[in-house]
């Protein structure tokens, strides 16, 4: 008989799992802001939809937003 039980995740698999979460949500958290006070309507809702791991994230924070101020 199968076993049914789904594998088991390994503990750094899980700790992987929760820092890219909390790096995730404080970049994409950090870009909202700032595209909310520059006013930039298109960037906020491209950052607000896609979810990049923080790569579309950074570039707006390191780049695009330096061109708009």
């Amino acid at each position: 008989m199968k076993n049914s039980l789904p594998p088991e995740f390994p503990d750094y698999a899980i700790l992987m799992f929760i820092l890219v979460a909390i790096w995730s949500l404080a970049i994409k958290g950090i870009a909202l802001y700032r595209a909310g006070n520059l006013r930039d309507r298109s960037w906020f809702i491209a950052l607000f939809l896609l979810n990049t791991l923080g790569i579309l994230d950074l570039y707006y924070l390191l780049v695009a937003s330096k061109k708009l101020r």
